[in-house]
Formats: C-alpha cells, structure tokens, sequence
C-alpha cells in the first residue's frame, strides 16, 4: 500500500496496514545506521523543524538525527527563547515556519490536541513528538518495532503496560497500536492511576502486578510522573516500588525470556530496580536505537505524502 497521510498525529488515526507499512519502512532505514557514512538522500533538500514546548532528551535528538540521517536540513525551535514567549500563538509560530519554506514540524506540546490543530491549519507535514496525555505515536511505533524484532510478531503476545496509565500519553499510543496489531493488551497500575472507562479501548485492567507478570511476554513500564502530583493523585514512591516496582524477584516469577521496556527517562529505585533497566531481559537502549530507524521512517513516509498532493 501507498502512504497518504501528509501528517502523522496519533496511533488512533492509523488502520492496522498503516501500522504496518511504518514497521516495515522503518526495517529498511534501520540498515543505514550501520553503514560507515550513515546518510541517504532520500529527504536532501528538505527542512525539519523540531518545535518542542516540553523538556525532551531522547525524542528531539532521536528525530533531529532521524531528519539528519535522511540528508534533511533540521532546525531546533527552544520556546523559551522564542516568541513564544512574547505572546506568540501556536497557530502563528506554525505559519511563520511554514513561511519559511519548511517542509516538516515535529512538535511535542503540553496540550492535548496541539499537533491536530496545527496540521488543520498548515499545509506541511506535522509529525506530533507527544501532545499532553493524549498520544506520543513514534514511541509506541518504535516499541512495537522493537517487539517485532525481539519476539518476531506482535499479533497474538500478551503485553502488560504499567505504571501512570492515567497521565501517559504512550501508554494511549501503545494500546491504540497494539490492539490493532492484534495483541493482547493489560494496564497495571494502582486503581488511582486507572482512567475511567479505559477496557473500552479493548484492553484488561489489573491492579495486581504479581498475576499480570505469570502470563506476560513484554512489560512496557513507564515512568512515574510525581511532578503530577496533586497531594492526593499518586500513592507514596516507597510504596509503589513494593507493591508495582519491577525488581528481580518479580521477573524470576515470570516467563523466562519476558522482554522489559521502558519509554524513559527512568526513576531506578521506584518504577523498576537497576538490575533489571540494566539486565538481560531489559530492551531499554534497543529502543532508543530502534527510535531512529522508525522516525526515519515517519519522516520519509510524510515528506512523500505532501509530494504526491502537491
């Protein structure tokens, strides 16, 4: 099938064929990375621009050296000396870009729905890097990638998510990729942490780690987000180690050759125990590899997409 998006906003978007042509792109990409001279041109003379509202380590290097990869021209937009701070609307930055003649923005913003406003009101690609608890698509593509390549399917495995399921926007992009790739899907977090209504997605709820872990081919664990934290919102740290902490003790309880990611950045000694981050079983660093084949992937994908409607 033929790419005919000129953006990429959300997993939610995407039929399962979709999906799968990004894994698959992304699986040809992979192979530059390798190579002594890691570039082809496939993007030369285009422009990337990273425009990230929120702190990013992994997803803006992952995607400047993605866009770079593919011989692009890539921009880094800092809101905080932009002018944005003068009052700047989104919708504005966005066209004064465009103006510019540039071909991609890759935004990560703190609203829910930022990057689908955006792409209504410009004609260049729109590549959503995370928009507040709503989606972080590139991630779950690149976990399922990485899944793909580990286990060898996605269809068929029982893959567990734990953790802040309430204010995680991977957790929403992973359940809406995964199930669609036919994969069967359980949130684990305290019940406090359980988003109302969530078995509508298609998806099992628990609330005991212990149980979830006997059956479980993959465990995605996210990140704690405390600086969410209302008061009331999360339970104590000490406290959701013991009870939800993937330790050592709990993986020896599991399949044997059960994969373990994580999103990152990694709080060690509350969501999951340094041994584990950094042991056998763990797929952590694979996945930031993994990031950029699957990010040059989105990006050749949407940069063909304009071409053809243009």
């Amino acid at each position: 099938m033929l790419w005919a998006k000129k953006d990429l906003l959300g997993l939610e978007y995407l039929t399962p064929e979709e999906i799968e042509l990004i894994l698959e792109t992304a699986e040809s990409f992979k192979e530059v990375s390798t190579r002594e001279i890691k570039k082809v041109p496939a993007l030369r003379g285009k422009t990337a621009v990273n425009l990230f509202y929120e702190p990013s380590t992994r997803t803006r290097v992952s995607f400047e050296v993605a866009a770079k990869r593919l011989s692009a021209d890539v921009i880094n937009i800092a809101t905080e000396t932009s002018s944005v701070r003068k009052g700047e609307t989104l919708i504005d930055t966005g066209k004064n870009i465009q103006a510019l003649k540039a071909d991609i923005i890759i935004i990560r913003h703190n609203c829910s729905g930022a990057a689908n406003m955006l792409a209504r009101a410009l004609d260049i690609s729109v590549v959503n890097a995370g928009d507040g608890w709503h989606e972080h698509p590139t991630q779950a593509l690149l976990d399922m990638f990485t899944l793909k390549e580990k286990l060898g399917k996605i269809k068929g495995l029982n893959v567990a998510i734990v953790g802040d399921i309430a204010h995680s926007r991977v957790a929403r992009s992973n359940i809406w990729g995964l199930t669609k790739l036919g994969a069967n899907v359980t949130v684990c977090a305290p019940e406090m942490l359980l988003p109302v209504g969530i078995e509508k997605t298609g998806v099992k709820t628990s609330s005991n780690i212990d149980e979830v872990l006997k059956d479980t081919d993959a465990v995605n664990v996210l990140r704690m987000q405390f600086e969410r934290d209302e008061g009331t919102a999360f339970p104590e740290q000490l406290d959701y180690y013991k009870k939800f902490g993937i330790t050592e003790e709990r993986l020896a309880k599991a399949k044997k050759n059960i994969i373990v990611m994580h999103p990152g950045p990694i709080n060690r000694g509350i969501e999951i125990s340094s041994e584990v981050a950094d042991g056998k079983n763990s797929v952590i660093l694979e996945q930031v590899t993994n990031g950029i084949a699957v990010r040059m992937a989105v990006l050749f994908l949407v940069a063909q997409a304009r071409e053809a409607r243009a």
